[in-house]
Protein backbone atom coordinates (compact mmCIF):
# COMPACT_ATOMS: atom_id res chain seq x y z
CA UNK A 1 0.00 0.00 0.00
CA UNK A 2 1.45 3.41 -1.01
CA UNK A 3 0.84 7.09 0.38
CA UNK A 4 -1.93 7.69 -2.53
CA UNK A 5 -3.98 4.21 -1.45
CA UNK A 6 -4.96 5.46 1.52
CA UNK A 7 -6.01 9.08 0.38
CA UNK A 8 -9.44 9.47 -0.40
CA UNK A 9 -10.83 10.11 -4.00
CA UNK A 10 -11.47 13.90 -3.58
CA UNK A 11 -7.87 14.84 -2.50
CA UNK A 12 -6.76 12.71 -5.16
CA UNK A 13 -8.62 14.46 -7.49
CA UNK A 14 -7.35 18.09 -6.10
CA UNK A 15 -3.72 17.08 -6.36
CA UNK A 16 -4.68 16.37 -10.53
CA UNK A 17 -5.86 19.48 -10.83
CA UNK A 18 -2.77 21.29 -9.07
CA UNK A 19 -0.68 19.20 -11.82
CA UNK A 20 -3.14 20.76 -14.58
CA UNK A 21 -1.25 19.38 -17.73
CA UNK A 22 -3.52 17.35 -19.82
CA UNK A 23 -0.42 15.35 -21.65
CA UNK A 24 0.57 14.47 -18.23
CA UNK A 25 -2.97 13.62 -16.65
CA UNK A 26 -3.11 11.24 -19.58
CA UNK A 27 -0.56 9.23 -19.03
CA UNK A 28 -1.41 9.26 -14.90
CA UNK A 29 -4.66 6.87 -16.32
CA UNK A 30 -2.06 4.06 -17.43
CA UNK A 31 -1.00 4.05 -13.36
CA UNK A 32 -3.88 2.28 -12.16
CA UNK A 33 -7.40 1.38 -12.34
CA UNK A 34 -8.04 4.04 -9.19
CA UNK A 35 -6.12 6.86 -11.55
CA UNK A 36 -8.09 5.93 -14.79
CA UNK A 37 -11.43 6.32 -13.14
CA UNK A 38 -9.89 9.86 -11.37
CA UNK A 39 -8.39 11.69 -13.94
CA UNK A 40 -10.99 12.36 -16.02
CA UNK A 41 -12.78 14.43 -13.24
CA UNK A 42 -10.29 16.89 -13.19
CA UNK A 43 -11.77 20.52 -13.48
CA UNK A 44 -9.09 22.59 -14.05
CA UNK A 45 -6.59 21.48 -16.94
CA UNK A 46 -4.20 23.32 -19.23
CA UNK A 47 -3.80 22.31 -22.91
CA UNK A 48 -0.56 22.60 -24.67
CA UNK A 49 -1.01 22.66 -28.53
CA UNK A 50 2.67 23.13 -29.58
CA UNK A 51 3.58 20.39 -31.57
CA UNK A 52 2.37 18.39 -34.49
CA UNK A 53 -0.49 16.59 -34.30
CA UNK A 54 1.24 13.09 -34.59
CA UNK A 55 4.91 11.91 -35.52
CA UNK A 56 5.93 10.05 -38.49
CA UNK A 57 5.06 5.99 -38.06
CA UNK A 58 9.00 5.73 -38.04
CA UNK A 59 9.68 8.62 -35.41
CA UNK A 60 6.91 6.74 -33.39
CA UNK A 61 8.64 3.50 -33.43
CA UNK A 62 11.47 5.19 -32.07
CA UNK A 63 10.24 6.93 -29.58
CA UNK A 64 8.93 3.56 -28.18
CA UNK A 65 12.72 1.86 -28.23
CA UNK A 66 14.09 4.40 -26.67
CA UNK A 67 11.62 6.05 -24.53
CA UNK A 68 13.89 5.90 -21.70
CA UNK A 69 16.87 7.47 -23.71
CA UNK A 70 15.10 10.76 -24.23
CA UNK A 71 18.64 13.09 -23.96
CA UNK A 72 19.79 10.30 -26.27
CA UNK A 73 16.92 10.45 -29.26
CA UNK A 74 17.24 14.16 -29.18
CA UNK A 75 20.33 14.14 -30.58
CA UNK A 76 19.20 12.32 -33.66
CA UNK A 77 15.50 13.54 -34.23
CA UNK A 78 14.65 17.46 -35.75
CA UNK A 79 12.41 19.65 -33.35
CA UNK A 80 9.46 19.86 -34.18
CA UNK A 81 7.89 22.58 -35.94
CA UNK A 82 4.93 24.95 -34.51
CA UNK A 83 1.85 25.11 -36.30
CA UNK A 84 0.20 27.62 -37.02
CA UNK A 85 -3.10 28.39 -35.68
CA UNK A 86 -5.30 28.30 -38.62
CA UNK A 87 -4.06 24.76 -39.63
CA UNK A 88 -5.01 23.53 -36.63
CA UNK A 89 -8.59 21.98 -36.92
CA UNK A 90 -11.21 22.59 -33.97
CA UNK A 91 -11.24 18.27 -34.01
CA UNK A 92 -8.15 18.18 -32.49
CA UNK A 93 -8.46 20.01 -29.13
CA UNK A 94 -12.24 17.98 -28.67
CA UNK A 95 -10.35 14.96 -29.31
CA UNK A 96 -7.23 15.30 -27.19
CA UNK A 97 -10.21 16.27 -24.23
CA UNK A 98 -12.70 13.81 -25.06
CA UNK A 99 -11.67 11.94 -21.75
CA UNK A 100 -12.46 14.51 -19.42
CA UNK A 101 -16.18 15.23 -18.64
CA UNK A 102 -15.59 17.63 -15.75
CA UNK A 103 -13.87 20.02 -17.05
CA UNK A 104 -14.82 24.02 -15.51
CA UNK A 105 -11.29 25.92 -16.31
CA UNK A 106 -9.71 25.27 -19.09
CA UNK A 107 -6.26 26.95 -19.89
CA UNK A 108 -4.65 26.54 -23.74
CA UNK A 109 -1.28 27.40 -25.20
CA UNK A 110 -0.41 27.91 -28.14
CA UNK A 111 3.32 27.67 -29.41
CA UNK A 112 3.77 31.44 -31.06
CA UNK A 113 1.80 34.77 -32.01
CA UNK A 114 -0.02 34.56 -34.84
CA UNK A 115 0.84 38.62 -36.30
CA UNK A 116 3.93 38.71 -38.99
CA UNK A 117 5.67 42.06 -37.95
CA UNK A 118 8.29 44.03 -39.29
CA UNK A 119 11.71 43.66 -37.40
CA UNK A 120 11.67 45.12 -34.40
CA UNK A 121 7.94 46.40 -33.92
CA UNK A 122 5.76 44.69 -31.41
CA UNK A 123 1.72 43.64 -31.45
CA UNK A 124 0.31 42.70 -27.93
CA UNK A 125 -3.88 42.28 -27.55
CA UNK A 126 -6.47 40.86 -25.29
CA UNK A 127 -9.85 40.24 -26.67
CA UNK A 128 -12.61 38.76 -25.23
CA UNK A 129 -15.40 36.69 -26.65
CA UNK A 130 -18.93 35.47 -26.63
CA UNK A 131 -20.71 34.25 -29.36
CA UNK A 132 -18.28 36.62 -31.36
CA UNK A 133 -16.35 39.88 -30.20
CA UNK A 134 -17.21 41.22 -27.28
CA UNK A 135 -13.65 43.62 -27.26
CA UNK A 136 -10.26 43.79 -28.31
CA UNK A 137 -7.04 46.00 -26.80
CA UNK A 138 -4.21 46.24 -28.88
CA UNK A 139 -0.97 47.87 -27.57
CA UNK A 140 1.92 48.04 -30.95
CA UNK A 141 4.74 50.03 -31.45
CA UNK A 142 7.34 50.14 -34.56
CA UNK A 143 10.68 49.98 -32.21
CA UNK A 144 11.46 50.37 -28.78
CA UNK A 145 15.09 51.31 -27.31
CA UNK A 146 16.56 53.15 -23.97
CA UNK A 147 16.97 56.51 -24.74
CA UNK A 148 18.48 59.58 -21.88
CA UNK A 149 16.61 62.28 -23.03
CA UNK A 150 12.96 63.68 -22.60
CA UNK A 151 10.89 62.43 -25.30
CA UNK A 152 7.34 64.13 -25.30
CA UNK A 153 4.10 62.43 -25.38
CA UNK A 154 1.61 65.05 -26.97
CA UNK A 155 -0.62 64.15 -29.05
CA UNK A 156 0.27 64.57 -32.91
CA UNK A 157 -0.61 66.63 -36.04
CA UNK A 158 -3.07 65.30 -38.55
CA UNK A 159 -0.57 64.42 -41.17
CA UNK A 160 1.44 62.59 -38.77
CA UNK A 161 -1.30 60.65 -38.24
CA UNK A 162 -2.29 60.04 -41.49
CA UNK A 163 0.96 58.97 -42.56
CA UNK A 164 1.32 55.95 -40.00
CA UNK A 165 -2.33 55.13 -40.04
CA UNK A 166 -2.18 52.48 -42.75
CA UNK A 167 0.38 50.35 -40.63
CA UNK A 168 -2.18 51.03 -37.30
CA UNK A 169 -4.92 49.63 -38.88
CA UNK A 170 -3.22 46.54 -40.67
CA UNK A 171 -1.58 46.19 -36.48
CA UNK A 172 -5.13 45.90 -35.55
CA UNK A 173 -6.87 43.97 -37.98
CA UNK A 174 -4.35 41.48 -37.73
CA UNK A 175 -4.42 41.18 -34.10
CA UNK A 176 -8.29 40.37 -34.44
CA UNK A 177 -8.30 37.55 -37.48
CA UNK A 178 -5.63 36.15 -34.72
CA UNK A 179 -8.11 36.40 -31.99
CA UNK A 180 -11.20 35.49 -34.07
CA UNK A 181 -9.02 32.22 -35.53
CA UNK A 182 -8.13 31.02 -31.59
CA UNK A 183 -12.01 31.50 -30.65
CA UNK A 184 -12.74 29.38 -33.69
CA UNK A 185 -9.93 26.44 -32.45
CA UNK A 186 -12.17 25.52 -29.37
CA UNK A 187 -15.53 26.23 -30.57
CA UNK A 188 -16.21 22.20 -30.42
CA UNK A 189 -14.63 22.48 -26.77
CA UNK A 190 -17.21 25.11 -25.90
CA UNK A 191 -20.46 23.07 -26.92
CA UNK A 192 -18.91 19.82 -25.65
CA UNK A 193 -18.41 20.75 -22.13
CA UNK A 194 -21.19 22.60 -20.67
CA UNK A 195 -19.60 22.74 -17.33
CA UNK A 196 -16.88 24.87 -18.12
CA UNK A 197 -16.73 28.56 -16.78
CA UNK A 198 -13.35 30.08 -17.62
CA UNK A 199 -11.49 29.68 -21.10
CA UNK A 200 -7.95 31.15 -21.68
CA UNK A 201 -6.47 30.67 -25.02
CA UNK A 202 -2.84 32.46 -25.03
CA UNK A 203 0.68 31.91 -26.65
CA UNK A 204 4.11 31.47 -25.51
CA UNK A 205 5.72 34.18 -27.01
CA UNK A 206 3.01 36.28 -25.15
CA UNK A 207 1.17 38.13 -28.28
CA UNK A 208 -2.14 37.86 -27.64
CA UNK A 209 -4.80 36.10 -25.13
CA UNK A 210 -8.66 35.13 -25.77
CA UNK A 211 -10.78 35.14 -22.89
CA UNK A 212 -14.50 33.63 -22.23
CA UNK A 213 -15.76 33.71 -19.25
CA UNK A 214 -19.11 31.93 -17.96
CA UNK A 215 -21.84 34.55 -19.42
CA UNK A 216 -19.59 34.23 -23.00
CA UNK A 217 -18.93 30.42 -22.89
CA UNK A 218 -23.35 30.23 -22.19
CA UNK A 219 -23.54 32.67 -24.78
CA UNK A 220 -21.60 30.85 -27.07
CA UNK A 221 -23.81 27.49 -26.32
CA UNK A 222 -26.89 28.93 -26.13
CA UNK A 223 -26.78 31.43 -29.74
CA UNK A 224 -27.66 29.51 -33.14
CA UNK A 225 -25.63 31.28 -35.79
CA UNK A 226 -26.98 32.09 -39.03
CA UNK A 227 -26.05 30.13 -42.30
CA UNK A 228 -24.45 32.45 -43.87
CA UNK A 229 -22.09 33.25 -40.84
CA UNK A 230 -21.27 29.62 -40.30
CA UNK A 231 -20.15 29.26 -44.01
CA UNK A 232 -17.80 32.01 -43.80
CA UNK A 233 -16.68 30.62 -40.24
CA UNK A 234 -15.66 27.39 -41.80
CA UNK A 235 -14.43 28.72 -45.30
CA UNK A 236 -11.65 31.10 -43.43
CA UNK A 237 -11.15 28.69 -40.22
CA UNK A 238 -11.91 31.70 -37.86
CA UNK A 239 -15.00 33.56 -36.14
CA UNK A 240 -16.92 36.12 -38.10
CA UNK A 241 -15.31 39.61 -36.58
CA UNK A 242 -18.95 41.64 -36.74
CA UNK A 243 -18.97 45.64 -37.57
CA UNK A 244 -16.87 47.21 -35.22
CA UNK A 245 -16.31 50.86 -33.70
CA UNK A 246 -12.09 51.28 -33.08
CA UNK A 247 -10.77 53.72 -30.67
CA UNK A 248 -7.19 54.57 -31.62
CA UNK A 249 -4.83 56.54 -30.00
CA UNK A 250 -1.27 56.93 -30.77
CA UNK A 251 2.08 58.58 -29.76
CA UNK A 252 5.28 59.85 -32.62
CA UNK A 253 7.65 58.87 -29.61
CA UNK A 254 6.12 57.75 -26.22
CA UNK A 255 9.07 57.70 -23.07
CA UNK A 256 8.15 55.44 -20.23
CA UNK A 257 9.55 55.98 -16.55
CA UNK A 258 12.02 52.97 -17.24
CA UNK A 259 13.53 54.96 -19.65
CA UNK A 260 12.35 52.89 -23.04
CA UNK A 261 11.58 55.13 -25.59
CA UNK A 262 8.53 53.54 -27.87
CA UNK A 263 8.00 54.82 -31.63
CA UNK A 264 5.05 54.84 -33.04
CA UNK A 265 2.91 53.74 -30.10
CA UNK A 266 -0.58 52.73 -30.50
CA UNK A 267 -3.48 51.90 -28.34
CA UNK A 268 -6.58 50.53 -30.21
CA UNK A 269 -9.60 49.44 -28.29
CA UNK A 270 -12.02 47.68 -30.57
CA UNK A 271 -15.27 46.79 -30.02
CA UNK A 272 -19.05 45.79 -31.62
CA UNK A 273 -20.40 48.88 -33.40
CA UNK A 274 -23.53 47.97 -31.65
CA UNK A 275 -22.26 48.03 -28.33
CA UNK A 276 -20.02 51.13 -28.60
CA UNK A 277 -20.13 54.05 -26.26
CA UNK A 278 -18.71 57.53 -26.45
CA UNK A 279 -19.48 57.30 -22.94
CA UNK A 280 -17.56 54.08 -22.21
CA UNK A 281 -14.68 52.91 -20.10
CA UNK A 282 -12.34 52.87 -22.57
CA UNK A 283 -9.54 53.51 -19.52
CA UNK A 284 -11.03 50.64 -17.40
CA UNK A 285 -10.87 48.03 -20.11
CA UNK A 286 -7.34 49.04 -21.70
CA UNK A 287 -5.68 49.04 -18.34
CA UNK A 288 -7.16 45.76 -17.08
CA UNK A 289 -6.19 43.93 -19.81
CA UNK A 290 -2.71 45.16 -19.51
CA UNK A 291 -2.82 45.24 -15.60
CA UNK A 292 0.44 43.34 -14.32
CA UNK A 293 2.71 43.99 -17.31
CA UNK A 294 4.60 46.49 -16.56
CA UNK A 295 5.85 48.39 -19.72
CA UNK A 296 2.71 47.42 -21.26
CA UNK A 297 0.70 48.59 -18.77
CA UNK A 298 2.66 51.74 -18.68
CA UNK A 299 2.31 52.53 -21.92
CA UNK A 300 -1.83 52.36 -21.94
CA UNK A 301 -1.64 54.39 -18.82
CA UNK A 302 0.26 57.30 -20.96
CA UNK A 303 -1.60 56.69 -24.29
CA UNK A 304 -4.86 57.24 -22.69
CA UNK A 305 -3.72 60.89 -22.66
CA UNK A 306 -3.00 60.90 -26.21
CA UNK A 307 -6.02 61.87 -28.74
CA UNK A 308 -8.73 59.52 -29.63
CA UNK A 309 -9.43 59.16 -33.07
CA UNK A 310 -12.53 56.89 -33.64
CA UNK A 311 -12.78 54.57 -36.36
CA UNK A 312 -15.61 52.27 -37.80
CA UNK A 313 -14.76 48.79 -39.70
CA UNK A 314 -17.28 46.06 -41.43
CA UNK A 315 -17.49 43.12 -40.46
CA UNK A 316 -15.40 40.36 -42.19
Amino acid sequence: MDVFDGLPDPIIVDILNKVGDVKTLLRCTSLSKRFNSLVPQSESLILRLDHPESDPPVTSIFQSLFKSFHGLFSLFSKPAKPIPVTALSPSLPSKILSPFDKIRSLDVELHGGDVKLEKGAAVKWKAEFGKTLKSCVVVAFRSAATVSSPVAVDGESDAEFVTGLKTRVVWTISALMAASSRHYLMREVVKEHEDMESLVIRDLEGEGTVVMDAEGLKEFRNTEARVEDEERVVKNSRSVVPSVRMSMRHAPSLKLKSGICLESATLVIVRPSGEYSDVGDDAELATEAFAGDCMYGEAVVALLKCKKNALEMNSF
